[in-house]
């Protein structure tokens, strides 16, 4: 049987046709393998770092703790002072059996609702007022003797006034929040909203952006680096509102735990109010910590940027 004149062209070109040349890998060179070493260098000292602090970190804790025990166990007054004992105790009652005005959970809750909204609506007023005020020398000039009059009325008078405005439910504790809040975004929003470049912005003009183009594209970026600095310190501004208005008049709120607290000298429920408290500013200054940096991801890496509180 004779092959098909077809199937023996096609094997003949299958069999001529070339094959491609496979692309050899290039070797490491000895400047790669050490660029590489010290990165995981630089890695392996970072994880070592951080070991070592938070292992002093929790020597120092243990050492207080240890210390303040013991003082107060045999040298100062516990009725006074209070020890960790006992505030691992009040704190147990708190969460297992309850409070005095109810569920912990109710009272952490709203301070916490209280804290948030104050935080809010103080955040976005001072932005809005700061950065106003910072690119219109006109209004900072004319509003600057009001505001730092307002600023220097003490808080805690603010807050008295605020439950006989308000009365004692959460609208008076998220105004005393509200307050705190918003001297603190507003004085970094107007100064950062200061600090832009005046070449970048007459060179934008120049290019024909109008003033609300140069307000959204230059003033509040530049300025975003000054209002988050602000926030780590106002949230925590804002849960001392809260407090604040509660310990002056309240329902119900960690405030008024801590109020109770003082009026029956229980000591460990003071400092388990504050346990409380400052938990819940830790956690929030986590979650603003990751908000930063996932909205600061643009910037450059700074010399020393490893170093935080």
């Amino acid at each position: 049987m004779q092959p098909d004149a077809r199937d023996t062209g096609t094997a003949t070109a299958t069999a001529t046709q070339p094959t491609q040349p496979t692309q050899p890998t290039s070797p490491r060179t000895p400047a790669d393998l050490d660029n590489a070493a010290a990165i995981a260098a630089a890695a392996a000292a970072r994880r070592r770092r951080r070991a070592v602090v938070w292992a002093v970190r929790l020597a120092a804790v243990v050492v207080w703790l240890v210390s303040w025990e013991v003082s107060a166990t045999y040298w100062i007054d516990p009725f006074n002072y209070s020890k960790p004992t006992a505030i691992w105790h009040r704190l147990i009652d708190w969460f297992t059996k309850g409070t005095s005005a109810g569920s912990i959970w109710t009272q952490i809750a709203t301070t916490l609702q209280e804290a948030v909204f104050g935080f809010v609506l103080g955040a976005i007023l001072g932005v809005v007022l700061g950065i106003l005020l910072g690119r219109s020398r006109f209004l900072s000039d004319v509003c600057a003797p009001f505001i730092k009059a307002a600023n220097a009325v003490p808080r805690i008078v603010l807050a008295s006034l605020f439950v006989i405005w308000f009365g004692l439910g959460l609208s008076s504790k998220i105004a005393t929040a509200l307050v705190l809040v918003f001297f603190a975004v507003f004085f970094n929003a107007f100064q950062g909203a200061r600090e832009v470049d005046r070449n970048l912005v007459n060179n934008a003009r120049i290019l024909g952006a109008s003033r609300t183009q140069v307000l959204t594209s230059i003033v509040v970026p530049s300025a975003t680096s000054w209002i988050l600095a602000s926030l780590h310190a106002a949230f925590g501004f804002a849960l001392i509102g809260a407090v604040v208005g509660e310990y002056t008049g309240a329902d119900k709120g960690l405030g008024l735990l801590i109020a109770t607290a003082q009026g029956s000298f229980d000591a460990a429920g003071i400092y388990a109010g504050m346990i409380i408290t400052t938990v819940i500013a830790l956690l929030a200054e986590w979650l603003l910590t990751g908000l930063e940096n996932r909205l600061l991801r643009w910037r450059p890496p700074v010399a020393g940027g490893d170093a935080q509180l």
